[in-house]
């Protein structure tokens, strides 16, 4: 008889459903480097499009990871960055890098 499986933690249920949406822990990497522009942004992440780039970003700034700053012009600036909140992952990330790198191999 096999034993029972622990249940999931709330918390880690939270993280995933963040992180565990489909590019946002793209968009999270590309943005520890520091604040980027839209397009920047975009050609970071290949392969997003703008509606879910924006869709994305819209959803991280609500939850307080990304922080959209307005720099008044001409012309006008907008640029994303991430919160301390956010840059707070950037252990774990490097950490999941070097994971995948030692167990999953080339892409």
């Amino acid at each position: 008889m096999s034993e029972p499986c622990d249940g999931v933690d709330e918390s880690i249920t939270q993280v995933f459903a963040i992180l565990g949406k489909r590019w946002t822990g793209l968009i999270l990497a590309a943005l520890m480097s520091g604040p980027v522009r839209f397009a920047e942004l975009r050609r970071a992440v290949p392969g997003i499009s703008e509606r879910m780039l924006s869709d994305r970003l819209v959803e991280l700034a609500s939850t307080g990871l990304v922080l959209r700053e307005v720099a008044e012009g001409p012309p006008v600036a907008v640029r994303y960055r991430a919160t301390e909140a956010a840059a707070a992952l950037e252990p774990a990330m490097r950490e999941l890098r070097d994971w995948a790198k030692r167990h999953l191999g080339p892409a």
